[in-house]
């Protein structure tokens, strides 16, 4: 029996702490400044949950054009080593006479 009237005494304490805090001045814009806070955190996490997605996104790119880089490199290595083995006249286009 004691607990509860302990209990009931502290809750109704609490209540009332409550009203007299509702009652001060300048509490609606306290609660308005919070509401918008927290409004601007869940806006700032989604943000933040999105910078994910756009990481793996460059990620994968990145390594799209580092392969694409290393086959132009070897295309133009493939080029430059037929280019090499012909003959002064063949790179001027010539047929060479006997």
């Amino acid at each position: 029996m004691a607990n509860k009237d302990l209990l009931t005494r502290l809750s109704d304490a609490g209540e009332d702490a409550m009203k007299r805090f509702g009652d001060k001045p300048g509490i609606e814009r306290v609660l308005g400044f919070a509401t918008e806070s927290l409004e601007r955190l869940e806006e700032m996490s989604k943000k933040v949950r999105g910078i994910d997605a756009l990481e793996k996104r460059v990620s994968k790119l990145e390594k799209q054009v580092a392969s694409l880089t290393k086959a132009k490199r070897k295309a133009d290595a493939a080029a430059k080593g037929a280019a090499a083995g012909k003959s002064p006249v063949e790179k001027a286009g010539s047929a060479p006479t006997a």
